[in-house]
C-alpha cells in the first residue's frame, strides 16, 4: 500500500520512470497486463469474499460483473496490444503527392484513476487495463466506501505489478483532495456529479484532460403489446437489470419503467411472480441480492419510499432492514413525477412504473428529461425502435435486453444491440 505522505516524491519517481521510455515498451505493457490477469486468477476467492463483505454480492453476480468481464478485457488487450500500438497510415490531400503520413499512438504520461464503491474491482481495473496497455504510469485511488476491496487492491495487487509504474493509494476525501492538487496527464473519475465538479475544477488548473463516468436516470420502455410474444422473458431481463446489478446501485441500472396503462395490471402481476421466483419470499435470507453499501445510502433510499406522496404507490415489497442494510425489491406505480424518487437517481432496489396512455408517448417523456446514460427498449415494433433511436439521445440504447451492453467492447459513443429472439 502506498501512503500519500510521500506523494510528491513518489509521483516524481513515476514521471522519471515514464520519461525513461520503459513503460512504452511492449514487453512492459504485456508484463503489467499479465500481472493483472494473474492477480484475478490467483485471488479469485479473496476477491469474491471481499465483494461479499463490502456489498453482499453473490458469487455469480460478482463473477459476471467484475472478475469475468475483467478477464475478458485483459485477454482482449493482450491479444490486440501490438495492433493498438501500430502506426496507422493517414490520408493526405492530393496536393501532398509523394508524401506520406502516419498516426502514431502515444501514451499521455502519468494517469490518475478514481474508482467507485459499487464495482470496486471492475471500475478500478477496467480503466487501469486501458492506461497500462497504452503505456502510461498510473495511480489508482479506490473508494474508501468498499474498504475490504480497497485493502485487497492496495495490499495484494501491487505484488503483481511494477511498483514504480503503478501505485495504489487508499484514503478518504482528504486524500482525494491531496491527489487533485498534483499535476496529471489524465484523470479518470467514476462517481457523483457533485464530486465530478470538484475533479474538473482541479483539472482545469493544468488543462488536464478528464474522463467522467457518471450516472443518471435510465428508463426502460416496455411495449407490452408487441412484447406479448414473450413478456415473461422481457420482465426477467428488466428485473435482473434492476435488482440483479448490485441491488440497483449501478449507474446503468434501470431506474424506472414506462408502460401503457391498459397493460399495467398484467405487467405488475408478472413482475410480482417473477421477483418471488428470483429472490424468494424473503429476499434477505436468500443471499442472492446485494445489500446497500452503508447507512447513509440506506437512509436516503428509505426516505425516498417513506415520502407520504410516494408510500401509497408501493405495490410490492417496501420492507427495510437497517441493521443488515437491506432493502427488498420494491415496485411502485405512478409515484408523483415531482417527487425525489422520480427526479433524483435512485441507486437502489426501488423500481417505479410510470403509466402512459400510448407507448409512443415514451419518446416525448424521455426527451423532456436529462439524457440517460443507458436506455432500454423492449419492443418488437421496428417503428417504435427507430423513433427512440432517432429522436432521443442517451449514452447507449439496448433493444430487448438490459445491462448486456457492458459485456461488449464498446468503441462508439452510441451503440444499439437488437435481441429480438429473447427466449
Amino acid at each position: 500500500m502506498e501512503s500519500p505522505r510521500n506523494l510528491q516524491g513518489d509521483l516524481e519517481s513515476m514521471r522519471v520512470f515514464y520519461r525513461s521510455g520503459e513503460s512504452k515498451e511492449v514487453s512492459w505493457r504485456k508484463s503489467q497486463l499479465k500481472g493483472l490477469l494473474s492477480f484475478l486468477e490467483e485471488n479469485e476467492v479473496d476477491i469474491m469474499m471481499a465483494l461479499k463483505q463490502d456489498l453482499g454480492k453473490h458469487y455469480a453476480e460478482a463473477f459476471r460483473d467484475e472478475v469475468g468481464t475483467l478477464i475478458k478485457s485483459l485477454n482482449l488487450a493482450l491479444k490486440s496490444l501490438k495492433k493498438w500500438m501500430s502506426p496507422k497510415k493517414a490520408k493526405l490531400p492530393a496536393i501532398a503527392l509523394l508524401s506520406t503520413a502516419e498516426l502514431v499512438p502515444e501514451p499521455l504520461g502519468l494517469v490518475l484513476i478514481f474508482s467507485s464503491w459499487n464495482f470496486p474491482f471492475g471500475v478500478s481495473l477496467e480503466p487501469l487495463i486501458g492506461a497500462l496497455a497504452a503505456g502510461n504510469t498510473v495511480v489508482l485511488k479506490p473508494s474508501e466506501l468498499a474498504p475490504t476491496c480497497s485493502s485487497l487492491l492496495a495490499n495484494t495487487m501491487p505484488t503483481y505489478l511494477d511498483g514504480i509504474g503503478v501505485k495504489v493509494i487508499q484514503g478518504g476525501p482528504d486524500v482525494g483532495e491531496q491527489l487533485l492538487q498534483e499535476r496529471w496527464d489524465k484523470i479518470f473519475f467514476t462517481g457523483s456529479p457533485r464530486v465530478a465538479r470538484i475533479v474538473m475544477s482541479a483539472a482545469a488548473k493544468y488543462l488536464t484532460p478528464v474522463v467522467l463516468e457518471l450516472g443518471g436516470k435510465c428508463p426502460a420502455v416496455f411495449d407490452s403489446l408487441s412484447c406479448s410474444w414473450d413478456r415473461e422473458a422481457a420482465v426477467k431481463r428488466i428485473l435482473v437489470g434492476k435488482f440483479g446489478t448490485c441491488a440497483g446501485q449501478a449507474c446503468i441500472t434501470i431506474d424506472y419503467i414506462l408502460v401503457e396503462r391498459k397493460f399495467l395490471s398484467t405487467v405488475v402481476d408478472l413482475m410480482k411472480v417473477i421477483t418471488r421466483k428470483m429472490f424468494g419470499e424473503n429476499p434477505r435470507e436468500s443471499n442472492c441480492m446485494a445489500r446497500i453499501v452503508n447507512k447513509q445510502h440506506f437512509l436516503r433510499l428509505k426516505n425516498l419510499i417513506e415520502d407520504p406522496m410516494v408510500k401509497s404507490s408501493i405495490v410490492y415489497g417496501g420492507k427495510t432492514d437497517e441493521e443488515n442494510l437491506f432493502i427488498e425489491p420494491t415496485i411502485l406505480v405512478d409515484p408523483p413525477l415531482e417527487s425525489a424518487i422520480m427526479t433524483e437517481e435512485i441507486f437502489g432496489p426501488l423500481l417505479p412504473i410510470i403509466t402512459l396512455e400510448k407507448i409512443e408517448e415514451s419518446v416525448e417523456f424521455i426527451k423532456l428529461r436529462p439524457k440517460p446514460l443507458a436506455l432500454y427498449v423492449f419492443t418488437k415494433s421496428k417503428t417504435l425502435e427507430r423513433r427512440i433511436i432517432s429522436e432521443t439521445c442517451s449514452g447507449s440504447v439496448t433493444i430487448n435486453d438490459a445491462i448486456i451492453q457492458v459485456l461488449f467492447d464498446i468503441s462508439e459513443h452510441f451503440i444499439v444491440f437488437d435481441y429480438t429472439n429473447i427466449n
